[in-house]
């Protein structure tokens, strides 16, 4: 038993480091995810949920810095009894949201481990419920963990992880995640994306006397009823399939990825920060005159961009996206994408708004 205990404490631990890390790598992105199912459960459980998505971005940080503290202070063993009550109490609490998704079907992606790993709802409870599991074992078997360093030790390790957590979990917020784990990374190909990487293949899937059966060719026997057809190599398919940049005359993608482009992304105006569009506005003339298109692409309608624009003087066309894939473009609003024929070249968060040289510098140097 001592060696299972061992094991279990070893998995528990690193798996929550590894969780919370990976989450506060990308807090934005963490907060969009709370913010679904503050959705959810304000329709589906009680309204009050909807008074939480004003905190999802503390909340976010707050959690994943408590994923990683708590794994570090079980890792040392320190103060293990409350560290494994915590813990116990935080894994209901995911075992309960990846139940609910999973279940009702309502938030297809639990964000586990943020854009890294993608798990569906019923892999995202599986894997809370093999947790909640060693959790409990650990709690009836902790003579056999004995502490191996002092409390004061502990104490000091756990509270500078928890500090440089918070720290870490804001400076991702202030400027863009560390690693970035989405399809629109730098030196990603966007139209690449957008296709197969190889032909789809499909089975059908029959039933007969009560029985399915498989097939990868459609079945003559007329006595087969249809079910379903299934992709057989569905990693295959496009890892891009919501891009699409439209205005009123018409669409726009195969313009925008054609090019030198400076997208300008506007998510909603209401949760745009102001503060450094004097210093987008001046890239976007000198953009201009080395050749770069800037362009503005938002989620919002023409009447409340245009107020917007008025009131920061960004004088460059707009066109429109659709909000979730913007921000799933950069987790900054505004922020800035540079594409060269589709190819990202570069991203940055407003905060870190960069000079014409350096956006020179990632183009090709042919006639810009």
């Amino acid at each position: 038993m001592k060696f299972i205990s061992n094991i279990f404490w070893l998995f528990v631990a690193v798996l929550f480091i590894f969780s919370g890390l990976i989450k506060i790598n990308d807090p934005v992105g963490t907060a969009i995810k709370l913010e679904e199912y503050f959705e959810v459960f304000s329709t589906d459980i009680a309204p009050f949920f909807k008074s939480l998505e004003p905190y999802s971005l503390f909340l976010s940080i707050f959690l994943s810095a408590a994923e990683i503290v708590l794994g570090v202070a079980l890792l040392v063993r320190f103060k293990l009894k409350a560290v494994l009550w915590l813990l116990l109490v935080m894994i209901v609490f995911f075992t309960f949201l990846t139940f609910y998704s999973a279940y009702f079907n309502k938030v297809t992606d639990c964000g586990c481990f943020g854009d890294a790993i993608k798990l569906t709802p019923w892999e995202s409870f599986t894997k809370d419920i093999v947790l909640l599991v060693m959790i409990v074992v650990l709690l009836f078997t902790q003579q056999y963990l004995q502490p191996f360093l002092r409390a004061s030790s502990g104490a000091i390790i756990t509270i500078i992880t928890a500090a440089l957590s918070v720290a870490v979990g804001w400076y991702a917020y202030e400027h863009l995640p560390y690693i970035d784990f989405r399809a629109y990374k730098v030196s990603n190909n966007i139209p690449t994306l957008m296709k197969p990487s190889e032909p789809l293949r499909y089975k059908y899937i029959m039933t007969k006397n009560g029985q399915d059966e498989e097939f990868e060719d459609y079945p003559m026997d007329t006595t087969y009823t249809y079910k379903a057809m299934v992709a057989i190599n569905p990693e295959a398919g496009p890892k891009i399939t919501d891009f699409n940049v439209w205005n009123d005359e018409g669409d726009h993608t195969q313009e925008v990825l054609t090019g030198k482009k400076l997208l300008i992304i506007v998510q909603r105006v209401d949760k745009t920060q102001q503060e450094n569009m004097g210093d987008i506005n001046k890239l976007v003339k000198a953009a201009e005159a080395a050749g770069i298109t800037p362009l503005v692409v938002t989620s919002n309608s023409a009447a409340d961009f245009e107020k917007f624009r008025h009131e920061v003087n960004l004088a460059v066309p707009y066109y429109f996206g659709d909000d979730t894939v913007l921000k799933t473009i950069i987790r900054s609003s505004p922020g800035l994408v540079l594409l060269q024929d589709g190819t990202v070249k570069g991203k940055w968060h407003h905060n870190d708004t960069p000079d014409i040289e350096e956006v020179k510098e990632l183009v090709s140097t042919d006639e810009i």
